[in-house]
């Protein structure tokens, strides 16, 4: 039987990749077998499709599946700039959404804590998506767990700082209480792409959108390296740090942001860092034309895992002028 079509359920070994229809056949996330067995997976890719913090536009919960039919190209070349297929370095599954019961929202953190840190116990590191960004709130605590403190990088137009209580499920506080809690080191921390005010920066490094466009990404980059290094880094992506032009699928967008060039340049620029989770939040496929923020969205997670798979010792190959 020819090894071609199908292998999110047909493949049996999470590295390597055969030929797809960019335009057909079984969807997971870059066509990554979908397995619930982590043992031995460099990556579990899965997905938290909740919306219930949301604080204007819903359809988040619609994220995962949007995002994952929007990978289906990138699965299909070597990655770029790196020039190399990362699952030929990386074991990466889907391991497909976590059961999450919106009917019972107070059950929704503890679930999606419990699903990462069995995951992360098996040893493998996560990517997640979302999902509305209330979820890191849970993803933070089995990291933190594992890791300890964590430096966290969070590309976003709000700070999710605004204030809390320690029952409230909201998309917008609980960077804050993440902070409080330790689960966060605000002294390694950095957001990225802020264009919303917040009476306190709660001690992060604060690089706004203007920032960003005004003095370039080298020194976005240069700011974060410097912020982070040595530490445990977890990313949290939120889809609104894109302009509205480049990511209208959102629940709350903002003028002036990042382009998807910007924000993808600035991921790349992490590469070497102690990279442990990145979760990818707030695609709303609703609001979304032509795919552009799913796309957007599966293009940045797919080149994180290019960021693990070069630290693994992926052979980098250079066409042109990066």
């Amino acid at each position: 039987m020819s090894e071609r079509g199908d292998q999110a359920f047909r493949k049996t070994d999470p590295r390597g990749r055969w030929a797809e229809m960019g335009y057909a056949g079984a969807l997971s996330f870059l066509r990554r077998p979908y397995s619930r067995d982590a043992a031995g997976a460099d990556v579990v890719v899965s997905g938290l499709p909740w919306d219930g913090a949301t604080s204007n536009r819903p359809g988040c919960r619609l994220g995962p599946r949007a995002i994952r039919a929007a990978s289906a190209e990138t699965a299909q070349l070597n990655a770029f700039p790196w020039g190399f297929d990362p699952f030929e370095t990386l074991r990466v599954i889907d391991w497909g959404d976590a059961w999450i019961d919106p009917h019972h929202p107070q059950t929704v953190a503890p679930a999606i804590e419990a699903h990462a840190a069995a995951i992360l116990d098996a040893g493998a590191r996560m990517l997640t998506l979302g999902g509305d960004h209330f979820v890191t709130w849970p993803l933070l605590k089995a990291h933190a767990a594992k890791h300890g403190p964590l430096a966290l990088i969070q590309f976003d137009a709000h700070g999710d700082l605004w204030e809390d209580d320690p029952e409230r499920i909201d998309h917008g506080t609980m960077m804050g209480r993440a902070i409080r809690d330790g689960l966060v080191d605000a002294a390694t921390s950095a957001q990225v792409g802020i264009r919303t005010f917040h009476d306190s920066d709660e001690g992060l490094e604060i690089l706004t959108a203007p920032f960003v466009h005004r003095e370039g990404v080298a020194a976005t980059v240069q700011a974060l390296r410097a912020r982070v290094a040595g530490a445990p880094v977890y990313v949290s992506f939120d889809i609104d740090v894109l302009d509205p032009a480049f990511a209208p699928g959102t629940g709350t967008p903002v003028p002036g942001g990042l382009a998807s060039w910007q924000a993808l340049e600035i991921l790349r620029g992490l590469s070497g860092l102690n990279l442990v989770g990145l979760d990818l939040v707030e695609v709303s496929p609703p609001y979304d034309h032509a795919e552009i923020t799913a796309i957007a969205a599966a293009t940045v997670a797919h080149d994180w895992l290019c960021l693990l798979a070069e630290a693994k010792g992926a052979p980098r190959r250079a066409v042109g002028r990066l």
